[in-house]
């Protein structure tokens, strides 16, 4: 055994899995190798942790080992996935064309074989279509099989190309010597048709599978991009752009107007207001002044500051974040993956059948015992072949996507729509989800004394807002302008600093902002606003204060209103047993208004973003199947680390990536739909796969001729393909029922 000094971890791109299965003979491949530790596959992001003796093996000899089974490694640790992505998009367009080639030629062939069978030199020209279909185009199957077979193993694809293989070979035996059974009292029966339909079907089976590896979620690429390319360095010489490779610990960077924040540190000089939503979700930009801290990733508004790098690399904020969301997706395990694990034991034991029946009808089968034992291990192959079984979920799942769809709910992968219907437990964030997501004005109230000379004064309020730095000044504006306020023409605008701002107008000093503000100047506030003021705090609203003359003239309630239809949302969920928690950045009082408004009963404040998927973390660990419903980056791990992640259309393209379903409207009351959405899905997947499996039950027993030492019957293969085909039908069937559902 070696020392661990001696063991290296490597994480490297696998390509050519298609099942879960495929999975574990990766694994168990590389496991077998001299002087590999460990090897985990994870199929859900197609990559394979592997733990090794660098002294006695070297990746190369990984790549070699996984090559002779089919399979590939992408070695290049640097650009690794995004050659994998090329790769599996290639991969996409060829199965797709060869798909389409493989049904236009298969196509005369079920026309000829069904109906047209005594056309003259019909078996021969069924044999000039079906042959590019198996051996072109299907020849994939045909070399997997071979691969997997030299090693002892077998999969789908080895089903597959014995079940078509077989069934080729003897039309071919038949197409030239049909003497041979006309000798014997019999027609020789051709099956090219069965042959090529099979091949067809569970390429678009697969075709539907690369569908989804191929649009792989750029979350990570976006998170990255947060980060700037370059930075703005100052030193004793001036200021000079550096990479951000370079910065250290201990620079001092200059941040202007509108920059992203390159690394986490302190502000050691200067003043501005930061956009801080992708750590805390909040819409409100946070004022930043000597002392304060600051993180990568975040925006910086108007004001210009510098700050001393403290964390850089890959201990910054941010890319924590990025961490934290590679783990949380590559954690996931695909719940679709039934059928492939199902095929473990279905194959080997459908081939063990098929060489039994042609055994028991050597030993008891008569005078025709060899061409009626051929005959019935065809048919037990051609009956048994995956097909329904193949298409029994994604079938299912594809036409539940477009049924999502059609209602504004966008799912991204099989897994979220499989998993929704077991939630039990849905989180909600505060800002975007359940409320609108961006502050507005709700109440502007002025004095009595001010009231008649409030157009005037409205002027006056709009000019200081539109030169205020803060980022709750758009929305007074906003709403001013909405009510055709006019701007006035002040003097002497000045911002004092996490109070508000004064400028004159006429000689006369006005001022606008906090409550410190106006009673830091001894402001009177009449009796009347002190009510109306404790019933805005109450429904955790922010109060802004307008005056001049030593007098108050105005309050102005901003809020983030919560959303038309989160109540009844809540309500919905609640009524069908889900327990419902909000998670939100913000204080204590503003969680409190807003739950109650929601009708939600738990929920949890000041709450970071790494915390949140600490709670979802410990909900799971309590056998909980969790939904996290959010529209911020913030989100992103906490999306990530939940069962089924949830996001709002309008939210950041971080959350909408990482989110395996997003809410087109991003309206809540789809939450519901969603998860009623998934429950017919899987209803209906599980339906395709009993009957599936049903009609492998009988047929197969029916094909090997278990009825014949009673009635004689033998099942002709024939009928066998027909039964074959009209299974796949029935299934595709039963999936489209879903669009006739109505969702509510």
């Amino acid at each position: 055994m070696a020392t661990s000094v001696l063991l290296k971890t490597i994480t490297l791109p696998v390509l050519g899995m298609s099942c879960a299965g495929c999975a574990s003979s990766v694994q168990s491949m590389l496991t077998a190798q001299e002087g590999i530790e460990r090897a985990a596959v994870n199929y859900a992001t197609q990559q394979v942790k592997v733990v090794y003796e660098p002294e006695i093996i070297q990746p190369e000899q990984f790549q070699q080992s996984l090559q002779s089974i089919g399979y590939d490694l992408i070695l290049d640790q640097v650009s690794g996935k995004e050659q994998q992505e090329v790769v599996q998009m290639n991969n996409y367009k060829i199965l797709k064309s060869k798909t389409i080639y493989a049904a236009v030629l298969t196509t005369p062939v079920v026309i000829i074989g069904m109906f047209l069978m005594d056309i003259p030199y019909a078996n021969y020209c069924m044999l000039v279509l079906t042959a590019p279909v198996l051996f072109v185009f299907g020849k994939s199957f045909f070399v997997n099989a071979y691969k997997q077979a030299k090693h002892g193993r077998a999969n789908m694809d080895s089903l597959v190309a014995l079940s078509t293989g077989i069934a080729f070979i003897f039309s071919l035996f038949n197409t030239f010597y049909p003497e041979f059974w006309h000798s014997k009292g019999l027609h020789p029966h051709v099956y090219y048709e069965a042959s090529a339909v099979v091949i067809v079907f569970i390429m678009l089976g697969k075709l539907l599978e690369e569908n989804a590896k191929a649009n792989t979620s750029s979350a990570i690429k976006k998170l990255i991009g947060l980060q700037p390319k370059t930075v703005i360095r100052i030193t004793e010489d001036g200021e000079k752009q550096v990479p951000i490779a370079e910065v250290q610990v201990g620079y001092r960077l200059r941040v202007r107007s509108g920059d992203k924040i390159a690394v986490d540190g302190q502000v050691d000089e200067g003043h501005s207001y930061v956009d801080e939503s992708m750590i805390s979700g909040e819409p409100v930009a946070v004022e930043k002044e000597p002392g304060k801290k600051v993180f990568s990733g975040t925006i910086n508004q108007k004001g210009s500051f510098s700050f001393v790098a403290e964390k850089v690399g890959s201990a910054t904020l941010l890319a924590r974040i990025i961490q934290q969301v590679q783990e949380a997706q590559g954690s996931k395990a695909p719940v679709q993956k039934l059928v492939d694990r199902i095929a473990g034991i279905f194959v080997p034991v459908v081939l063990f059948i098929a060489i039994l029946t042609l055994a028991i009808w050597l030993l008891f089968g008569g005078e025709y015992k060899l061409s009626q034992g051929l005959l019935a291990m065809v048919t037990v192959l051609v009956i048994a072949c995956p097909c329904a079984l193949g298409l029994a979920t994604p079938t299912a799942i594809m036409v539940g996507i477009g049924k999502g769809a059609e209602q504004g709910i966008l799912i991204k992968n099989a897994e979220a729509l499989e998993s929704a219907y077991k939630v039990d437990v849905v989180v909600l964030d505060k800002t975007g989800t359940i409320t609108k997501g961006k502050p507005v004005v709700t109440d502007l109230i002025w004095s009595e004394s001010s009231q008649n000379n409030s157009g005037n004064l409205s002027g006056i309020f709009m000019a200081m807002e539109q030169q205020s730095e803060h980022p709750l000044a758009e929305a007074i504006v906003s709403y001013l302008k909405y009510n055709n306020s006019q701007s006035s023409n002040i003097s002497d605008f000045h911002s004092i600093t996490g109070k508000g701002v004064e400028a004159f107008y006429e000689g006369v000093h006005y001022l606008a902002g906090n409550r410190h503000l106006i009673e830091g100047h001894n402001m009177k506030l009449c009796e009347d606003f002190e009510a109306q003021i404790a019933q805005l705090q109450e429904a955790a609203k922010t109060v802004i204060y307008f005056g001049g003359n030593n007098e108050v003239f105005a309050i102005a309630a901003i809020a983030d209103e919560i959303k038309e239809g989160s109540a009844h949302a809540v309500a919905e969920l609640e009524k069908q047993g889900i327990t419902v928690y909000m998670l939100t950045g913000d204080n204590a009082f503003t969680a409190a208004a807003i739950a109650k408004q929601a009708g939600i009963k738990n929920y949890k404040a000041d709450v970071l973003p790494e915390e949140k998927a600490t709670f979802i973390k410990m909900l799971q660990d309590d056998k909980k199947c969790v939904a996290m419903i959010g529209d911020g980056i913030n989100d992103s791990h906490a999306l990530a680390q939940a069962n089924v992640s949830i996001a709002m259309g309008k939210g950041s393209d971080i959350a909408i990536d990482v989110a395996s379903i997003t809410l087109m409207s991003s309206d809540l009351r789809l939450v519901s739909k969603a998860l009623q959405l998934s429950k017919w899905t899987v209803q209906t997947i599980r339906q395709n796969l009993f009957w599936a499996f049903i009609y492998n039950l009988i047929g197969i027993p029916l094909a090997a001729g278990i009825l014949y030492p009673f009635n004689g019957f033998l099942l002709n293969p024939m009928i066998a393909g027909g039964a074959m085909a009209l299974s796949s039908v029935s299934v595709v069937s039963n999936s489209l029922r879903l669009k006739l559902k109505k969702l509510k």
